[in-house]
């Protein structure tokens, strides 16, 4: 249990090592990492067989003793205690000095490199006969039964490991059935999680809180008696809906079961009704906002209760942090905190206002000045060049999400006929369903969306995509593949090419593949090519067929 890393090597030196982010870009920690003993920099000396350019995934942790010892250092000083190995592992790597995270004593596992041999089983092979450490525990089996088997055993050998565990995964070996499996989104469907049982503990329920999302979604919150689980505090638990509510017949007072989901979310699993005071009376989700006033409403067929008032201080709140996140318009340095005042302060209504921003008006917020800013308003500038798709997902359109997004804005080449479109019209778009076409459909339709996109494209903000509309580029209705390394630009780049084009950006070679592009040390893609007889382009071939 600790936090995945991608390390880059170039000629067998290690140039560059980050955080995993968004599963596209993170934290560059390089200098944090070359801390950690383990680590090697150079492996050019070891083997004949790296490719020129090798980028190796792993799992930067801490071991239970090298926790123990830091906790014991810091009750000594009288500095309180760290909850558990994985956020001081996390906060380590991320600190701001590298003499600090050397004092960590962090450690790493690698399980993964690009390009990958035949097995992932020769993978962690030559990951180790390259210097890299891997874990040890992996165990090649034959059929889901033995496989089973091994996950059964780890319930009692979890304390046999010095590092906390959440569980094991479970990977298809040979990596042309991987790439013949593919991926949803970020998602392999070659491996799967496997869950041990999480760590259960009484505790009693002190109260129910009701948080309102950006979608105007009354989500009820339990308020707990805190308890250690799995090394940190839980106080707080979601309680998902009025249904849930109802269906375990939590009550304010009852005596609780609580766990970690995944041995991450805290959840509440039941109740204890042999210790049940006789004083406690059924739960009632509330008929009005607790943050407006405005009457809640519960669509038939719907589980959440919904707030109807757009303009409800925390669906501003909440649809600000959205619209800013890193996976949308990633504008850094808008967390919590200062959101809260740009909204209680009345300097931002909608996500449109912080276009308007001023220098003075950030100025005039507690806790900044004149150099932070300066940069949030430069980081306000960058993000109006972010591309349609991320700001079509920064909306906060209910059931659109990034994957959604990017087939809206590959379809759409301007906002304006997005907005125009009915929901009989988005129902042709593969990919998107009645549900999601009918919410598309009604946010354009509403007024005040459509006052805030005015605002934004006033703004510059970017409401047209260089994308063709669909059935307009080069590559309309073909599946093209990215392996290996290329020159003149980035694998994700390239992909972005494919998709402008109008044609699908696939991680795995299939029958259905039209083409594969392969740049330098292009690795088990081709070979699966050739075997298939899908035509493979060079990069200067690609390039040529992107300029038709």
């Amino acid at each position: 249990d600790g936090l995945a890393i991608s390390l880059t090597y170039e000629n067998g030196r290690f140039v560059q090592g980050a955080t995993r982010g968004d599963g596209t870009r993170g934290d560059d920690v390089s200098s944090n990492l070359k801390t950690i003993r383990r680590l090697p920099l150079s492996i050019a000396e070891r083997a004949d067989d790296i490719p020129a350019v090798l980028e190796v995934r792993g799992e930067v942790f801490m071991h239970r003793p090298d926790f123990e010892r830091l906790n014991e250092e810091r009750a000594a000083a009288g500095e309180p205690r760290m909850a558990n190995p994985r956020n001081l592992a996390a906060g380590s790597l991320k600190h701001l000095d590298p003499r600090l995270t050397a004092k960590r004593r962090l450690d790493l596992f690698c399980y993964a490199m690009d390009p990958p041999r035949k097995s992932h089983q020769e993978t962690l092979e030559t990951l180790r006969r390259w210097g890299f450490p891997t874990n040890p525990n992996y165990q090649p089996r034959h059929g889901i039964e033995e496989a089973i088997e091994v996950c059964r055993s780890w319930h009692e050998k979890r304390g046999d490991v010095d590092f906390d565990i959440d569980g094991l995964v479970l990977k298809v070996d040979k990596t042309h059935l991987q790439q013949e499996l593919g991926a949803v989104s970020r998602s392999p469907r070659w491996a799967i999680a496997y869950k041990l049982p999480a760590t259960e503990v009484n505790t009693t329920l002190l109260g129910i809180l009701i948080s309102v999302g950006r979608t105007g979604a009354l989500t009820p919150v339990a308020v707990l008696e805190p308890r250690d689980i799995d090394g940190s505090t839980v106080s707080r638990a979601t309680l998902h809906n009025e249904d849930e509510i109802r269906r375990k017949d939590l009550r304010i007072g009852d005596t609780v079961v609580v766990h970690k989901a995944g041995a991450v979310i805290p959840e509440v699993i039941s109740v204890v009704l042999s210790k049940r005071p006789p004083e406690t009376v059924p739960f009632e989700m509330p008929t009005a906002c607790p943050e407006c006033g405005s009457n809640v409403e519960r669509e038939e067929g719907e589980s959440a209760s919904y707030c109807i008032n757009t303009q409800c201080p925390a669906q501003v709140r909440e649809h600000i942090q959205h619209f800013a996140s890193r996976r949308a318009m990633d504008v850094d340095g808008f967390g919590d905190v200062l959101v809260d005042q740009l909204v209680s302060t009345g300097l931002v209504t909608t996500v449109a206002d912080l276009y308007g921003l001023t220098i003075e008006n950030l100025l005039g917020l507690e806790r900044v000045g004149k150099i932070l800013a300066e940069k949030l308003f430069a980081n306000i500038e960058k993000s109006k060049s972010r591309p349609l798709s991320r700001v079509i997902f920064a909306l906060g359109i209910r059931h659109v999400g990034q994957h959604v997004a990017e087939v809206l804005a590959g379809h759409y080449h301007d906002m304006e006929d997005l907005a125009k479109a009915s929901a009989e019209d988005l129902e042709k778009v593969h990919e998107i369903g009645p549900e999601i076409a009918t919410t598309v459909a009604h946010w354009f339709a509403d007024e005040h969306n459509r006052e805030v996109l005015d605002k934004l494209r006033q703004a510059g903000v970017t409401t047209t995509s260089e994308a063709r509309p669909a059935g307009g580029g080069r590559l309309t209705g073909k599946t093209l593949v990215v392996t290996g390394t290329l020159d003149s630009m980035s694998r994700e780049e390239a992909e972005g090419r494919i998709k402008v084009e109008g044609g699908r950006a696939s991680g795995s070679v299939s029958k259905k593949t039209d083409y594969v592009v392969c740049g330098r040390d292009a690795g088990t893609k081709a070979d699966k090519a050739r075997e298939l007889g899908v035509p493979i382009l060079d990069e200067a071939a690609f390039l040529a067929l992107l300029q038709g």
